[in-house]
């Protein structure tokens, strides 16, 4: 019966925790709206008096250009799917106490690894599928462990590694595009992938596919392996204090390459998904893809929590896919940027501000 209380008793601290987390960018979740109203009134000539009528429009736009009818609500889908898994990856990382800007670089190679297995003929559907995913993710893996190997060996910072990887992986796959026998002679893309290598889609015309299942099952796959796992608490724990896990007997080099890895082969996978259900080649980068600069944003507000990843990249993709929706209607778009720097500002404060706490409490405890 003792069991049974303790596991209960767990299960609730879980869901407390997990409560307690998500109460602050909730907070800064409103008071982005709040700022965000006094812009829509500036834009649509309402006065003072008429702030909750713009509060109205605003909310009404932005369901509207999200989930208003079929064909937006799939666009939406289709924004949420890559969100999810770059959220994902920079959560890992973000749990070792490591930031993996190369997410963008990560997910690249993961696209363009995922193109060249795709165009394989004579493959079975459930075969080639598996394939391109794998090859996503191994490609995304190898490419964030090398960061993480030369932190871990060497003690470089993985934030100027990993901004220099992204470059040199878009280079890298610019060159498979333009200048192998691999690109399309006269086109800056590559080879469409077989009908057997391509997710199943919703709709006829639509990028939304089953892929947004794969990323709910990743972020629940990752939330149990932090949390349930002795791998997961080791990574959390290096991340926590690296000096106590050191000295509790958890190599902490080895945990930095594991987290770098996994949160590359997660951003692998999203690219591999992204050309298996969405675009079905890979055309020439002239910039790095938002998905993994956004995953950064998706991961602060989940408060690095991959089951709070789904609901943040549900949020940044229906802000994204409404913005047209806003513009046509007479509010700039950039206001969708605006709702989303402010949640960014006050969730990073929050964290400021905990660094402050936990400083002066163990000044109070050196005092003593």
């Amino acid at each position: 019966m003792s069991k049974i209380e303790n596991k209960n008793n767990s299960f609730v601290n879980i869901i407390k925790n997990t409560l307690k987390s998500l109460a602050f960018p909730l907070f800064s979740i409103v008071i982005s709206i709040f700022v965000a109203v006094f812009f829509v009134m500036w834009a649509k000539g309402y006065s003072i008096f008429q702030y909750f009528s713009a509060l109205g429009d605003l909310f009404g736009l932005i369901f509207k250009g999200g989930f208003g009818n079929e064909r937006v609500t799939f666009v939406t889908v289709s924004e949420v799917t890559p969100l999810i898994f770059t959220g994902v990856a920079n959560a890992v990382a973000f749990k070792c106490g490591l930031f993996n800007i190369g997410v963008a670089g990560q997910f690249i190679l993961g696209m363009v690894a995922a193109a060249i297995v795709g165009t394989v003929p004579g493959l079975n559907p459930a075969v080639h599928v598996v394939l391109m995913i794998l090859s996503g993710f191994i490609a995304g893996g190898i490419w964030g462990a090398i960061p993480g190997y030369l932190k871990a060996k060497v003690g470089t910072h993985e934030v100027i590694n990993t901004i220099m990887m992204n470059y040199i992986s878009m280079a890298l796959a610019n060159f498979i595009i333009l200048r192998t026998g691999f690109g399309v002679t006269g086109k800056s893309t590559t080879p469409s992938i077989q009908k057997s290598a391509e997710l199943h889609r919703f709709v006829t015309g639509s990028g939304a596919n089953i892929s947004i299942f794969l990323a709910i099952a990743v972020a629940i796959f990752i939330f149990w392996l932090l949390w349930k796992t002795t791998v997961g608490y080791e990574i959390r724990a290096v991340g926590i204090n690296p000096h106590a896990a050191e000295y509790g007997g958890i190599n902490i080099a080895r945990n930095t390459v594991i987290a770098m890895a996994l949160s590359g082969a997660i951003a692998g996978v999203g690219g591999a998904t992204h050309v298996a259900g969405v675009l079905h080649n890979v055309k020439d980068f002239m910039a790095l893809p938002s998905y993994g600069f956004d995953g950064i944003a998706v991961a602060l507000l989940a408060k690095s929590n991959p089951i709070g990843c789904i609901a943040s990249a549900l949020l940044f993709g229906t802000l994204n896919s409404s913005s047209r929706t806003l513009q046509l209607n007479g509010i700039p778009k950039e206001i969708v940027y605006l709702i989303q720097a402010i949640i960014i500002i006050f969730v990073a404060t929050d964290y400021i501000v905990k660094y402050f706490t936990e400083r002066k409490k163990k000044e109070a405890i050196k005092n003593e």
